[in-house]
């Protein structure tokens, strides 16, 4: 049965995300504007030293599968979809550029970027270039946990030979991206189970082009209008436009004057529904490629062996078991309360928790009702106790030390 969902809009986050990623790390925002400078640089040279090379790109693409249950352990083919859907965009060889206004058609761009499923992982070992973890993680948030095999998703391949793409149930949004500049351990595409791939997924976002949205922004495109009224995406050829655009316009629409050509809103990066989405502008076709340049953010892709022959004979294991996540206690020795961290582990809400003494007899028991959990001690003796949580198979124990 197909997915369906009630997005408003595309509900990308990746502005949002950056804006995070730079409060977080001071650095990021250097490298960013680093980069800009990079790319208006290699935009001045002569029109042979635009791009890396006059030859096709091919990037070795990682999609790490978070799942909880069946629904969201997507199939091969699934994957596979997702991919064509990608080569299609950004190859232009999509049938819907016939939709394209005449106004527009000169610009559509035939990228020459390609993305082809891993057939080395980073050890050299032979792999599908599918990652499938079951976890214990219910819903995913903008935090990035999905991409920490320590928080319950699964760890990035080398960012500097791999486009990392994971896919999981992800709460309120679509899809998020990284963008040049950022830490490694974080690069790469986090895209809901519900928007990823051609099969088994529902209008408006059947088509595959969340993914072509975010992998633009992971190859250094901003929203096409700028974030902001009227603002810039440092692309010469799309147009200044008002905002962005929900639903699927058909008619010619004007905004920030620009008269003559109107709104692009049929543009990738644009927030309008799938079926009315279907190219990039030359414009951004070279923003994409002059990463790829001597010196550039994405230059280290054209060397990676991720889709050479394995050179290990050894299988990596790519289907990992489900792990509890790592539980915190603290502080640690304590004197009237103490929290318990179950962050990312939804499952132990409403469950019972017990407090137990030397002798094996709870002396204490609560129901969890928070993911930082308190746990009031001002009752008990100094001593040694087992903070104790059972669910199944899973269980939790903790020693805790009240003085």
């Amino acid at each position: 049965m197909a997915s369906t969902y009630g997005f408003a809009q595309r509900a990308c986050f990746t502005q949002e995300y950056l804006e995070r990623q730079e409060a977080q790390h001071p650095a990021y925002a250097t490298n960013r504007a680093a980069i800009e400078t990079f790319i208006k640089q290699q935009s001045a040279l002569t029109a042979t030293a635009k791009t890396a090379s006059k030859d096709l790109i091919r990037i070795p693409v990682v999609v790490h599968i978070l799942y909880t249950n069946s629904s969201q352990n997507i199939t091969d083919a699934q994957v596979a979809s997702q991919i064509d859907a990608l080569n299609r965009d950004f190859r232009r060889q999509n049938a819907d550029t016939t939709n394209t206004p005449e106004r527009f058609k000169a610009l559509g761009a035939d990228v020459e970027i390609e993305f082809t499923l891993a057939s080395a992982d980073p050890m050299g070992r032979p792999t599908t270039g599918i990652v499938r973890r079951q976890t214990t993680v219910s819903e995913w948030t903008m935090d990035d946990k999905i991409k920490f095999t320590a928080q319950g998703g699964s760890n990035a391949w080398d960012s500097k030979s791999y486009l990392n793409i994971w896919v999981g149930n992800v709460r309120q949004l679509l899809g998020y991206s990284s963008v040049p500049g950022g830490p490694a351990e974080k690069d790469g595409v986090v895209i809901n189970t519900s928007a990823f791939g051609t099969i088994n997924i529902g209008a408006p976002y059947n088509m595959g082009r969340m993914a072509v949205h975010e992998v633009g922004h992971w190859l250094g495109l901003k929203h096409i209008w700028g974030d902001t009224y009227c603002g810039e995406d440092e692309v010469g050829d799309t147009p200044k436009q008002g905002n962005y655009t929900t639903g699927c316009p058909t008619t010619f629409r004007s905004s920030c004057s620009n008269n003559a050509t109107g709104d692009m809103y049929m543009n990738y990066m644009d927030f309008t529904n799938d079926a009315c989405i279907n190219l990039f502008t030359e414009g951004q076709k070279q923003r994409m490629r002059i990463l790829f340049n001597s010196g550039g953010p994405r230059q280290s892709l054209l060397s990676s062996k991720g889709l050479n022959e394995p050179w290990l004979e050894e299988a990596p294991v790519e289907e990992e078991p489900i792990t509890p996540l790592a539980s915190r206690l603290y502080p640690n020795p304590a004197a009237n309360e103490a929290v318990l961290d179950l962050s990312g582990q939804p499952q132990w809400i409403g469950k019972e928790l017990n407090v137990v003494g030397v002798n094996g007899i709870s002396v204490k028991r609560l129901v969890v009702t928070a993911p930082l959990q308190k746990i009031d001690l001002s009752s008990l003796a100094p001593g040694i106790y087992l903070i104790w949580l059972k669910s199944g198979n899973e269980e939790i124990r903790q020693k805790l030390v009240k003085f």
